[in-house]
């Protein structure tokens, strides 16, 4: 597949400079035959919908969003995939002749690294967070069978979440933690100070459980290493990224990268 034109993809975020997407995007490029290019631009809150309108150009493909755009990003759109209006939050913006499509490729990303993984199906599962990420993990798990219960530092906003997407909103101290089989770290926790972790004092999960954390940088949260300590699996966020791009891209572009090109790109990046 080829192409003589530029294409232009791009991922807005606040912070941006540390995401991998661009690697990744760039090795696509180069395994579907396609001159493009993929550039991270941070894009403060309240900026969005002018970054959005930039994208309706030829040779535009679309961008990826990342905090704290997911949620916001549903007002800007010309329309939703039907994941991404169920979800109620959009990672993926797609520009077909003029219009933006929101698509949210989080979830089945999502659920693509927990296959990966032999994550354990069903059974108690417990999301962190409350934003765009979280609800993505919502609805995957929900999905996959379990009993969902979400924990956050405003208890409000996931018992809104529930409200939308279903499951149960509990204070930390109140998870039945010896039941939970999954655990899925969707905040912002350990992404900008290593030392900072969403859950302290872990608890003992299930025998078995797995830890999915979304953070990808560092490689090895603190929540991670403390969990692990307790017994259980962990795993952080690249396999998630890797095979939610994977689809981004076959949204932009049609062509359908293998997850492990995507993969390589990352672990070259070590």
């Amino acid at each position: 597949m080829s192409s003589p034109d530029l294409l232009r993809a791009f991922l807005y975020a606040d912070p941006a400079a540390h995401s991998l997407s661009p690697t990744m995007h760039r090795a696509a490029f180069a395994h579907a035959g396609l001159r493009g290019e993929y550039t991270a631009l941070r894009v403060p809150a309240g900026e969005l919908g002018e970054a959005l309108e930039r994208l309706r150009v030829p040779g535009v493909l679309g961008a990826n969003l990342s905090l704290p755009h997911k949620e916001e990003a549903l007002a800007f759109m010309d329309d939703l995939s039907p994941g991404a209006r169920a979800i109620g939050a959009v990672n993926t913006v797609v520009h077909r002749e003029g219009r933006l499509i929101g698509e949210n490729t989080d979830a089945p990303g999502l659920l693509a690294a927990l296959e990966a993984a032999d994550a354990p199906g069903g059974g108690v599962a417990v999301v962190l967070g409350a934003g765009g990420a979280a609800r993505a993990a919502v609805w995957a798990l929900r999905s996959r069978g379990h009993d969902v219960r979400v924990v956050n530092r405003t208890f409000e906003k996931a018992e809104a979440l529930t409200a939308d997407l279903g499951g149960m909103a509990q204070p930390r101290e109140a998870v039945p933690w010896n039941e939970v089989t999954l655990l899925v770290n969707a905040s912002s926790g350990g992404l900008s100070d290593p030392d900072a972790t969403p859950l302290p004092d872990p608890p003992a999960l299930a025998p078995g459980a797995l830890l999915s954390d979304m953070v990808y940088q560092p490689r090895e949260t603190r929540l991670m290493r403390e969990l692990r300590a307790t017994g259980a699996r962990t795993e952080n966020g690249l396999p998630m990224l890797a095979h939610q791009a994977r689809l981004a891209f076959r949204a932009w572009t049609g062509a359908d990268v293998p997850a492990l090109v995507f993969l390589t790109a990352l672990e070259t990046r070590r």
